[in-house]
């Protein structure tokens, strides 16, 4: 989940709902400069759902002691939790698309590819090894069950836009301000899309990537106090906290 700081306490927003947003993003993509996606509708749900393997852990999150709070995606403490998570998502998208089944075990493999190996214990260093072999075979037995053969520079083009749409996802739910979303494919190449804030809830794009003049999203938060100290007492806090509706507006 993701933890967005408040005047009032903690707005916790759900990884599927962040992940709602992405896929908001992806149904309003493409212009001239930016081609929409292909296959629009597997990559548009593949965007929506590229966090499904949180959702269970979502609904009971551990305690953050140090913060008094529900552990953040940032701040998981057991890389194995996270490994475990990533590995069950594609199968959780099997019965829709393989297709989505596909990109969503690719971005897993993008994030952990970026691992610095060296900075991890020998344990965790042999996990990380042993989850990206095991989704590499996936991918490809996933590749082989597609009945039209699997275009591969699409499919990498497709594996980035699931990748800065998370970005700019994260960007404006957390928010990071500015931001800069790099090697977002582009007619004429990868290029780097630079957002920043211009009001309470606002962002300015620069290339703008959309099909419209102007582009309005939203999410789910739960509105929630912090300084629990026992993880029972902040469950039970979160799931009856009151719900916000976070709407953002995106402009060129």
């Amino acid at each position: 989940m993701l933890i967005r700081r408040a005047e009032d306490g903690l707005l916790v927003i759900g990884q599927a709902s962040h992940a709602w947003l992405s896929g908001q993003l992806a149904r309003a993509w493409g212009n001239e400069r930016f081609p929409a996606p292909t296959p629009r509708e597997e990559v548009c749900l593949a965007a929506l759902q590229h966090d499904i393997g949180w959702t269970e852990w979502d609904l009971h999150p551990t305690l953050d002691a140090e913060r008094g709070q529900p552990h953040s995606f940032q701040q998981l403490p057991e890389l194995a939790t996270h490994i475990e998570l990533w590995r069950n998502a594609p199968d959780r998208l099997l019965t829709q698309s393989t297709y989505a089944a596909l990109l969503v075990s690719m971005h897993g493999t993008a994030l952990y590819a970026r691992r610095d190996l060296s900075a991890l214990t020998a344990g965790d260093a042999e996990l990380v090894r042993g989850y990206l072999s095991s989704e590499r075979a996936r991918q490809a037995e996933l590749k082989a069950l597609l009945a039209v053969a699997v275009d591969e520079r699409e499919l990498a083009r497709n594996q980035r836009l699931i990748w800065t749409w998370d970005s700019l996802s994260l960007a404006v739910c957390l928010p990071w301000d500015p931001h800069t979303a790099t090697r977002v494919p582009a007619v004429d190449g990868e290029v780097d899309i630079r957002m920043r804030s211009t009001g309470p809830q606002r962002f300015e794009l620069r290339p703008w990537p959309f099909a419209s003049a102007e582009v309005h999203v939203q999410c789910e938060a739960r509105q929630l106090s912090g300084g629990f100290r026992d993880e029972a007492e902040m469950r039970a806090a979160l799931a009856r906290a009151p719900v916000r509706r976070l709407s953002f507006g995106l402009n060129p």
